[in-house]
Parts: structure tokens; C-alpha cells; sequence
């Protein structure tokens, strides 16, 4: 630690002590969160990792009644962002997110939009999102090579 002082957590829920907040063990198991139970575990396969998930009105409107991970995933949810982007964001694992987005979407806190699975597979549909990442200028406003 420099300076001999304890990393400490801002307002916005970052640390200011980058290094100490890195690599840190969780201190709780993902199997502790979810009560033993696993995404899909039932009749229902898992939600893809590229589902779209937003915190509804009624999950905002409960957010100062949610406790730890349930609070910050309807919290990050504000905007809506992918299973993956939100387990890497909270730096929960994949399969936790899964479990907690699920119980959250059976209480109404949060929304689940799966993509249609034909979207995938569609060369047109890949076509435009790599023509739109060439599109997209790198830090020195040059665009990629559109080849």
C-alpha cells in the first residue's frame, strides 16, 4: 500500500487505490451466492452471454432494499449491457450473473432481451458489424483498414 494507507472505495464505487483493488480474492464463493444453483439448471438452458439486460422502474424504485450483489447488478443495469459486459464489470462470475440476473428478472427488477438466435448466423447481419467496427476511428481518428 502506498503511503502506508488503506485502499478506500469513492462515491462512484471505484477504488482509489487501482493496484489494491486488482487481483483481490472474492470473499465469498460464487457457489455462496447463488445458494448451490447453476444457470439453466432446470428444463431452461442458460442465457446466452450476449443477452441484453436493464434494470426496469420497479427494480430502481427497490434499489435502496437490495442488498450487495442484487443492488449492483440492478444498479449497473441502468443502461442496458450484455451478461458477459456485466459479469466482467462487477468481476462476478458468468454463471452468477446468469443465476441473479434470472432470480431478478422473476421478480420484475430487471428486463432480459435474448437476441434472436437466427441474428447469429446470418452473414449479412456479420457483414455490418464488422463493416461498422471499421467504421469506428482508433484513438488517433484513423479509421482501420477497410479491407
Amino acid at each position: 500500500m502506498a503511503g502506508g494507507r488503506e485502499p478506500q472505495e469513492t462515491e462512484e464505487g471505484t477504488w482509489d487505490d487501482e493496484e489494491a483493488a486488482v487481483g483481490r480474492a472474492p470473499a465469498v464463493r460464487p457457489f455462496l451466492l447463488t445458494a448451490g444453483r447453476v444457470s439453466g439448471g432446470g428444463a431452461a438452458a442458460p442465457i446466452p452471454i450476449e443477452t441484453q439486460i436493464v434494470s426496469t422502474a420497479a427494480g430502481l424504485a427497490v434499489l435502496g432494499k437490495l442488498a450487495f450483489e442484487h443492488h449492483d447488478i440492478v444498479a449497473a443495469c441502468r443502461r442496458p449491457q450484455s451478461v458477459a459486459e456485466l459479469a466482467a464489470r462487477l468481476r462476478l462470475h458468468l454463471n452468477v450473473v446468469r443465476v441473479l440476473a434470472e432470480d431478478l428478472c422473476a421478480a420484475g427488477h430487471l428486463a432480459i432481451y435474448v437476441p434472436h438466435a437466427r441474428a447469429a448466423q446470418d452473414i449479412s447481419v456479420l457483414r455490418r458489424v464488422i463493416n461498422g467496427l471499421r467504421a469506428v476511428p482508433d484513438s488517433r481518428g484513423t479509421l482501420r483498414d477497410s479491407g
